[in-house]
C-alpha cells in the first residue's frame, strides 16, 4: 500500500546520488516558475547544496534564485516501486567564490573523481561572477513510495 516516507526515510533518499528537478518562480510573473535539472548534495539533517552557472555563462536561475530566496526541490525513483520526495526550501547562501573541495562535494557524486576534480579546477580558477554554488535550507517536505509492503526492498533504496 502506498505510504508517506518518514523523516529519515526521506532524507536518506534525498541523500541519494540522483538528478534533482529545482523549481523557482518568476517574479516577474512574465513565465511560469523555471524548472530545471540540477547535479546538487545533501546529507540528512544539513543542507541542500546545488551550482548554477557553469562554463562562464550566467544561468537566469541564478537571478531568480537570488530574488525568490526560495525553491522547490524534487528527486523521484523513476522506475517501479516509484518513490519521490519534494522539499520546500530557503536559500540560505550564494557564494560566488566557492572553494573546489565544495564544488567537488557536488560533482563527485555525479562524475568519476578526476573528472569532477577537473570540473572543479575549471569552474573556480577562472572566476566570472556566474558560477554559485548555492544552500538552501529544507523547511517542508512531501513524499509518496508507491512500494507494496510485500515487496522486497530494492538495492540502494
Amino acid at each position: 500500500m502506498p505510504r508517506t516516507l518518514t523523516a529519515a526515510e526521506r532524507e536518506q533518499f534525498l541523500a541519494q546520488p540522483q538528478v534533482g528537478v529545482l523549481s523557482v518562480a518568476d517574479l516577474d510573473g512574465d513565465r511560469p516558475p523555471l524548472t530545471v535539472p540540477v547535479w546538487y548534495a545533501y546529507r540528512p539533517g544539513g543542507e541542500l547544496t546545488f551550482f548554477t552557472g557553469t562554463q562562464g555563462q550566467a544561468a537566469r536561475k541564478t537571478r531568480l534564485l537570488e530574488r525568490a530566496g526560495k525553491l522547490s526541490f524534487c528527486v523521484q525513483q523513476p522506475e517501479y516501486p516509484y518513490k519521490y520526495v519534494t522539499v520546500e526550501c530557503t536559500v540560505t547562501k550564494a557564494d560566488r567564490s566557492p572553494a573546489a573541495e565544495q564544488v567537488v562535494a557536488v560533482a563527485s557524486r555525479y562524475l568519476p573523481e578526476d573528472a569532477a576534480q577537473g570540473f572543479a579546477a575549471a569552474e573556480v580558477s577562472h572566476p566570472t561572477g556566474t558560477f554559485v554554488l548555492f544552500t538552501a535550507r529544507p523547511d517542508r517536505w512531501l513524499s509518496f513510495d508507491f512500494a507494496d509492503g510485500d515487496q522486497p526492498d530494492r538495492p540502494g533504496t
